[in-house]
């Protein structure tokens, strides 16, 4: 066992007995990559918000089913991603229209005009992770794009916490000088 699943089960434990800073301290490791996990299905960051913290109290009342069988981290998100399913399928009941969305006006084009340029930036951001070197690229993806924590991709890549960081870290250094110089 790596001293990071020590770590989040002792955690973990305080968090059954309901102390407030440990739930703190698990909230903190884990907030970022669960919102980023809602906020792709939602589609919307109030909304990814909200059910990031609603699936934290949903998780630390129901810690007690929590098996170990899995990652803590992969259990959250299985309920992060069961929230935000039942989420996105309420909000899909009902299409709101507004008078400026039935009028045809520039805001649309400069919208649409944003979301090309987004869409850009994202394929440029792309192509230059396709540059990276492969340990780069594959804990890049992982972080960002998959939104695992550093315990979870130490798992994964079967490599130290520190060690992890570190390749992180010179990833994005790496990534910021392909998109400095494209």
């Amino acid at each position: 066992m790596t001293l990071t699943k020590k770590n989040i089960d002792a955690l973990l434990v305080l968090c059954q007995d309901g102390n407030r800073m440990a739930q703190l301290e698990v909230y903190n490791r884990y907030q970022k990559a669960m919102f980023n996990t809602a906020l792709r299905i939602v589609k919307n960051t109030a909304e990814a918000e909200d059910i990031m913290q609603e699936s934290f109290i949903t998780a630390f009342n129901k810690l007690d089913t929590f098996k170990g069988t899995a990652s803590f981290g992969s259990w959250l998100k299985r309920i992060v991603i069961n929230n935000s399913i039942v989420q996105y399928r309420k909000s899909q009941r009902f299409v709101e229209v507004s008078e400026e969305a039935i009028k045809e006006d520039t805001d649309a084009y400069v919208e649409d005009t944003y979301a090309v340029d987004s869409e850009l930036r994202s394929k440029q951001l792309l192509q230059c992770m396709e540059g990276l070197h492969d340990s780069y690229k594959n804990i890049l993806s992982l972080h960002f794009i998959e939104g695992y924590d550093y315990e979870e991709i130490c798992e994964i890549l079967q490599i130290s916490y520190a060690n992890c960081r570190t390749l992180i870290s010179r990833a994005k250094e790496s990534l910021r000088k392909k998109l400095v110089v494209a």
